[in-house]
């Protein structure tokens, strides 16, 4: 930690290592703890001690983790900071998560597989996890935790189940808590957060129940893919999803405008009344400006209620309070003329919390001091008795003032003053040259300086004690009367935490709405059927990036009956990821309640967007590339319903090309099949391209480009149809390869495209996953599995010994006779010949 280490004598030749950090730099030390994934524990004496016999008591006052923090120094504005615990009953999960900043808890019931579990926690990106002591031995949840989460996990046990005091604690615990393992999940919450917190936890009263599956689940890879909060590069928000919508006015908009985009909402109405409220924005340019100018105003609500429930909030901490509570009523006015019924019915659910603003005004000076224990806080004419001391300091210091001139006038000294320090209180100071001016028996004499004599009078130290005490009552006064105003206002936090709700989802929605005037989006219209129909669609984060160039808008049509799955073929940098990012992103925007950039757009509902993009190993958990590649399209395949959207990108290139080749076809197959999610699958194989005419629901459509003077142009527009190259050597000469190395490659091309085995192979491994689905018995022809130009090429040209034999072995089976089993373990021997 870089403190530097200090010792102790211990007596003879002994010295004690120390190592110990000033009190007012402690936050910086503890964020640094925190940092690391350590707990700190805070120690405070507990006792005057001034009136302490022995030695003065301590004890830990709280338990700081990583999961509990709620100090303003050490959170994100825009981000929350959340404390997931799990526990499990009888094969259900609870998870409960909680963020203590803002008060906020939320609970969900999972009867499903460990991996929806683990899905369902990275939407939180929690700091910590609470592991029930009995779940602590499944090593696949510990691990995936640590490794894939990336939170801190704590094993804590709970002695015992009192449901009175989480009745107490949790107003909608009755309605919420039906099953022993919530009541598990949420007693495992408070008993930890008592444990390491040691005080009230009145602003966690806002315990919210929801169905995991009523809303679009979207695992980690999907949101890393997107690239909806963080970049792939970088990590940043800039350049992400979240950072392209958030024109939110407040920190409690962007913490909601995040949690709106992990959970994406499965109800049609909720979706429609967002974009009702989005709609009446747009439709009113200054009601929209107005709107804007209000929240700016909205301090972070959420987070003052909790520091004031806490305790630890400073007069300028409710002045805060204040200055937000007193926009409400100009924003009620404003939602009240709206024509939009959801926006009035906000308004007449929205409290102005008059009389918290109003006690505030009255007991707090405009400008406080930071600290609360030094007076200067509390309002003349607030309290009468501090009032009356106030005057007796002030009067005090008069007479001081009129003493010093009267001392002055009868000594002749025009120096003289009257000074005051804390250790010998106040003083007359006279410089050494004009000490014979005093008169005899005048002063006492109390201090000798190098250039000056310091004394004192019997007057001067009476009022001096009068002064000294009023000053002294004053100061614990002003603290005790701001305690109970602090303490007053914390028993109205609910009433704080519900404005600062309201103000949140306003925020967020004023944000849809600035977006989709800025970029033109439109409604989209979102239904429970099968098709999914973009017009002219648009990516949202690459066209907010690129602004002075025009994005080339593409549509996109899906749906059960002929166009399940897209198969999109054409060269790199042709906008084939772009394509497939944008369709997920629209989907996503859509469910959130936004507007959507795209010239017209109807999306059927997904409960979950699966995505296989990009090339990344897990060294850590030693997987390579191609295992990460298998593991997230199993994933996919595994979980996804039909009402599912995939993405796939480059399935099977980490492998030889025969074994991708192979992968890829079995895998578009059997989500025609068996899975039937509408899906959008990019490949370089081209000869996949047939599966459109082999399977109903497969379309082919490409990234189209054109080749000029040597050099190929990319237009960016996806066409109906197959492409037949993917112009890898252009795209490496634009990279900038030596010129001799991309001379060769096309020279080595060449080969590869005039040699014939590399035709009939690939033709025999791309047709052999079908085989094996004809019944016992069926007559199969040589034709069936070899086209007859391919037979007629190598019959009349073969090119090499390997190819001669080949069709030797063609010529000298007996295929007529053969099951499809047979047939099929004959033409992996051929393949494997023309290897």
């Amino acid at each position: 930690m870089e403190i530097t280490l200090t010792g102790r004598d211990g007596g003879g030749n002994e010295r004690i290592p120390m190592c110990g950090v000033p009190y007012h730099s402690a936050q910086s030390y503890i964020e640094k703890l925190i940092q690391k994934g350590y707990k700190v524990a805070i120690c405070e004496q507990v006792e005057d001690p001034s009136v302490a016999k022995g030695v003065v008591k301590r004890e830990v006052v709280r338990v700081i983790t990583p999961g509990t923090i709620i100090e303003e120094n050490m959170l994100v504005e825009q981000e929350n900071n959340f404390l997931l615990v799990i526990t499990e009953t009888e094969g259900s999960y609870a998870l409960v998560a909680s963020d203590l900043s803002t008060g906020e808890c939320h609970l969900t019931e999972i009867n499903h597989s460990l991996d929806f579990l683990l899905d369902e926690i990275s939407t939180y990106a929690p700091k910590e996890v609470v592991l029930d002591q009995h779940l602590f031995h499944q090593q696949q949840l510990v691990q995936s935790l640590k490794m894939r989460i990336k939170a801190v996990v704590t094993p804590f046990s709970l002695e015992n189940l009192d449901e009175e005091v989480l009745q107490q604690q949790f107003s909608r615990y009755t309605q919420i808590c039906t099953t022993q393992v919530r009541k598990q999940g949420l007693a495992l919450l408070y008993a930890y957060l008592k444990q390491t917190q040691k005080r009230s936890l009145g602003h966690l009263h806002r315990l919210q129940y929801y169905d995991a599956k009523q809303f679009m689940m979207l695992d980690d890879v999907a949101r890393r893919n997107l690239e909806l909060t963080l970049t792939l590069g970088e990590g940043k928000k800039r350049g992400s999803l979240l950072w392209m919508l958030d024109r939110t006015a407040t920190a409690m908009g962007s913490r909601l405008l995040k949690k709106w985009l992990d959970k994406p909402l499965l109800s049609i109405p909720e979706i429609q009344q967002r974009q009702d409220i989005v709609a009446a924005f747009l439709e009113d340019f200054l009601f929209l400006e107005e709107m804007h100018d209000l929240l700016k105003q909205v301090y972070d609500l959420e987070r003052l209620a909790t520091r004031i429930a806490y305790g630890s909030a400073n007069a300028r901490d409710l002045n805060a309070v204040k200055r937000s509570l007193q926009v409400i009523p100009s924003l009620k006015e404003l939602l009240k003329s709206s024509s939009c019924q959801h926006l009035q019915k906000i308004e007449k659910w929205l409290d102005d919390c008059h009389d918290i603003c109003e006690l505030i005004g009255q007991a707090i000076v405009d400008e406080p001091p930071i600290t609360t224990k030094e007076g200067g806080i509390i309002r003349e004419g607030f309290h009468q008795k501090l009032d009356e001391i106030r005057e007796i300091q002030k009067n005090g210091k008069n007479w001081i003032a009129q003493l010093e001139q009267k001392e002055r006038a009868a000594t002749g000294i025009k120096s003289l003053k009257i000074g005051y320090n804390r250790v010998f209180g106040y003083y007359i100071e006279v410089t050494k040259s004009n000490l014979r001016n005093i008169p005899e028996g005048r002063y006492i004499r109390k201090q000798t300086l190098a250039n000056a004599e310091r004394f004192i009078t019997p007057e001067l130290k009476e009022k001096e004690q009068l002064i000294l005490n009023a000053s002294e009552k004053s100061v614990e006064l002003e603290y005790d009367l701001f305690v109970q105003v602090r303490n007053h206002i914390s028993r109205e936090v609910q009433r704080i935490q519900s404005v600062a709700e309201w103000v949140a989802s306003l925020d967020v929605l004023h944000a849809f709405a600035k977006v989709a005037k800025t970029y033109r989006y439109v409604r989209p219209i979102v239904h429970q059927q099968d098709h999914l129909l973009i017009e002219a669609g648009r990516h949202p984060v690459v066209e907010a990036v690129s602004e002075e160039s025009s994005f080339v808008a593409n549509d996109v049509k899906l749906n059960a009956q002929d166009r399940q799955i897209l198969l999109i073929t054409g060269p790199n940098m042709a906008g084939k990821s772009t394509y497939m990012r944008q369709v997920a992103l629209i989907t996503i925007l859509a469910q959130i309640g936004s507007f959507v950039p795209a010239d017209h757009a109807e999306i059927a509902l997904v409960d979950r967007i699966f995505t296989r993009i990009g090339a990344a190993d897990d060294l850590v958990g030693g997987r390579s590339t191609f295992m990460v590649e298998m593991v997230e399209t199993c994933h996919a395949l595994k979980e996804a319903t039909p009402r599912s959207l995939i993405l796939l990108d480059e399935v099977g290139r980490g492998t030889s090309t025969y074994d991708g080749m192979a992968l890829a076809h079995a895998i578009v197959e059997y989500i025609h099949h068996h899975v039937q999610a509408k899906t959008l699958f990019s490949t370089h194989y081209h000869e996949l391209t047939r599966l459109e005419e082999e399977l109903t629901r497969v379309f082919n459509v490409h990234a189209e480009c054109r080749e000029e003077d040597g050099k190929v142009v990319f237009l960016h527009r996806i066409v109906p149809g197959g492409a037949d190259r993917s112009y890898g050597i252009h795209v490496a000469e634009l990279a900038g390869l030596p010129k001799e190395v991309t001379h060769r490659a096309r020279e080595i091309l060449q080969e590869l495209e005039s040699g014939q085995a590399e035709v009939a192979a690939t033709s025999l491994a791309a047709s052999s996953t079908t085989l094996l689905q004809k019944p016992e018995g069926t007559q199969l022809t040589l034709f069936d599995y070899l086209s007859q130009d391919e037979v007629k090429k190598i019959e009349e040209n073969p090119k090499s010994s390997a190819e001669q034999e080949v069709l030797e072995a063609i010529r000298s089976c007996d295929l007529m006779n053969q099951t499809p089993l047979d047939t099929m373990q004959f033409l992996l021997k051929l393949q494997q010949k023309l290897k």
